[in-house]
């Protein structure tokens, strides 16, 4: 047994002050009496003339002696050393993620995972270092290593948690890159303080990873909104519909209230049902007259605020001009005019950037002059587009993404191409349509403007007599229609940036957030673009650039952040895992055990004294 404060066993020196008390004789008043018959005791104890007497047994002696001594030792703190190792640098990575504003810990779970930090803090030796990660959509290093605890504490006080998902995995890499070089005797660690409300990492299954996971949280009660979608409702043109889902996570039956809002006006409010671990999927259909935001809220409470709420703008559908180059394909011509709100100009060549049109199609014609907007060219190619193009004849169709918007309720099942451009994959885009030998489809962004390029001809396929053929162009008309693309931009995950492309030069902008908050934003006047990356808080945030004002909205709808159930462990892939980590104390102090117990003497002492004088 050790002690942080030996000097205070000094304190020991009032024992022998007690004991004197008790030996000393009681001070006597001299009173004259007429017989000393009754008084032989009284006189017997007043015959000795010494200051001092005989120490007696007296059970309040030793009580009071007992309760000194345990002071005394409380004083000099008494502990416990155990086997833990020093770790001379550790990476502690709080988790600031939305789900850790889960109230199932008092205040919250992201305040019960400071508190926790901060005693780590406290528990440093004087040689150990610390480093401060916060992370949630991004990773922010808010301390260096260091042995400052007082910078640490104030490091720690100052994070706040944002409405974001956790992206983990850049913390660790970070983390993992500062203690690489640290040598095996510093025993460096990487503490990570979550719910465990984390993708899987199984990137570093097979890396020796010193993470010590440290889980808060006590339960799951919670509902979230995961998705949100406004488009044209095709029974009437009047009206907009709006798509939800809601996740519940907990694994009993949950019964909420959903409620539709138009700017501040509330339009519907229903009552769903939702099966334990699953999603609700509900459509409302709501009139639309301008241009507004659409909010669906929970408004049944839960432990996480941050997900029971969800907004978009919607902007009222304006005609899209369209111009087709085309040497002759009626299918296609068809399918355009059947898109919704498309105004069809044709044309067998195109000599100019034709700037008075919203998209063009290049339908197997190569232009004298390229569209200076969004493209849709099929079977025709630029040479700054690919690196190498190349022919491929009967190409096999083996795979499409059908969770992209272009190919939503697209199947190219039984579908045939005689002969098809071949290309690599660009880095402008993604492919969507794959053979063997190609890619079939591919759809991106050059130069700020969207591009759909189709490698083969529609009508050397059996494409056009499929039913996934004009539900494809009216998606292609969607997806490259400028004023839906910038309603889209409009809506933001939690933590991701914001940006707006220009049109004129930017005048003083500054961005109102939820709360209230005024960030000015400083541009260059060669400036094309507005990023504007503090989006850690959902809500509706109002941009105004010289005199234009333009909203926006950032919403978390993420289904692993509302699923807030504490897991014990963390996976690494499919054979990894670190578990929850058991806190024990390297260095057990005892001072509160001996001061309870010195307490409970002091009770016990009061009550034998006053049943002795009662």
């Amino acid at each position: 047994m050790n002690f942080l404060s030996p000097e205070a066993f000094a304190f020991a020196a009032a024992i022998p002050v007690v004991i004197v008390f008790y030996l000393l004789k009681r001070k006597r008043v001299v009173k004259l009496i007429s017989s000393t018959l009754l008084w032989q005791k009284f006189l017997a104890e007043t015959q000795a003339n010494a200051p001092f007497q005989r120490l007696r047994h007296n059970w309040l002696l030793i009580l009071q002696l007992l309760l000194l001594a345990l002071v005394v030792f409380a004083l000099a703190r008494p502990f416990l050393t155990g086997n833990s190792r020093n770790s001379r640098l550790r990476v502690l990575i709080l988790d600031g993620s939305a789900s850790m504003q889960s109230i199932d810990e008092k205040p919250s779970r992201f305040e019960k995972a400071r508190t926790e930090a901060l005693k780590w803090v406290d528990g440093m030796a004087d040689n150990d270092q610390l480093a401060v990660f916060l992370v949630g959509a991004q990773t922010e290093v808010k301390q260096s290593a260091t042995s400052d605890k007082q910078a640490l504490r104030r490091v720690l006080k100052a994070c706040e948690p944002a409405d974001s998902p956790t992206r983990i995995a850049e913390a660790l890499k970070l983390a993992q890159t500062l203690i690489r070089d640290q040598e095996k005797s510093a025993n460096p660690e990487i503490h990570l303080f979550s719910d465990g409300a984390l993708p899987n990492l199984g990137e570093f299954e097979n890396q020796t990873l010193p993470l010590v996971y440290h889980r808060v949280g006590q339960r799951v009660f919670n509902l979230g909104i995961t998705s949100l979608d406004v488009r044209a409702n095709p029974d009437n043109a009047a009206q907009r519909a709006i798509f939800t889902s809601v996740v519940n996570p907990m694994t009993n039956e949950a019964k909420a209230e959903l409620e539709l809002r138009f700017d501040s006006q509330v339009l519907e409010v229903r009552s769903i049902t939702i099966p334990p671990t699953n999603t609700f999927k509900d459509v409302f259909l709501a009139p639309q007259t301008r241009d507004g935001v659409f909010t669906i809220r929970l408004t049944t409470p839960d432990d996480l605020a941050a997900d029971n709420q969800a907004s978009i703008i919607s902007l009222l559908p304006q005609p899209v001009k369209v111009l087709l180059v085309t040497r002759g394909n009626r299918f296609l011509e068809k399918a355009l005019r059947g898109a919704p709100r498309v105004q069809l100009t044709t044309a067998s060549l195109l000599a100019d950037a034709a700037p008075g049109y919203d998209l063009v199609v290049l339908d197997d014609v190569t232009p004298l002059a390229w569209p200076a907007g969004n493209t849709l060219a099929i079977h025709v190619s630029q040479t700054n587009w690919f690196s190498e193009i190349s022919r491929v004849e009967s190409p096999a169709i083996v795979d499409w993404r059908n969770t992209h918007p272009l190919l939503r309720f697209v199947n190219f099942d039984n579908v045939q191409v005689a002969e098809s451009l071949a290309v690599k994959s660009p880095g402008w885009g993604v492919s969507l349509v794959d053979s063997p030998q190609t890619p079939l489809i591919v759809a991106g962004e050059i130069d700020r403007r969207r591009v759909i390029w189709v490698g083969f001809d529609p009508l050397q396929s059996t494409w056009p007599l499929r039913i996934s053929f004009p539900i494809f162009v009216a998606n292609a008309v969607e997806w490259l229609n400028p004023s839906g693309a910038n309603a889209s931009q409009l809506t933001v995950k939690a933590g991701e940036p914001f940006r707006l492309r220009l049109t004129q030069p930017p005048g003083p902008t500054q961005i109102t957030r939820p709360d209230g908050t005024v960030r000015e934003i400083v541009l260059e006047k060669s400036s094309h673009e507005i990023i504007f990356g503090d989006t850690t808080k959902n809500g509706l945030y109002r941009l105004k650039t010289g005199t234009n004002e333009i909203n926006f909205c950032v919403n978390l709808m993420d289904a692993a952040e509302s699923d807030t159930r504490p897991r014990d462990g963390l996976p690494f892939g499919k054979y990894g895992n670190v578990t929850t980590a058991t806190v024990k104390r390297a260095n057990l102090e005892l001072w509160r055990w001996i001061a309870a117990a010195g307490l409970l003497v002091l009770m016990f002492e009061w009550w034998w004294y006053h049943k002795r004088t009662a």
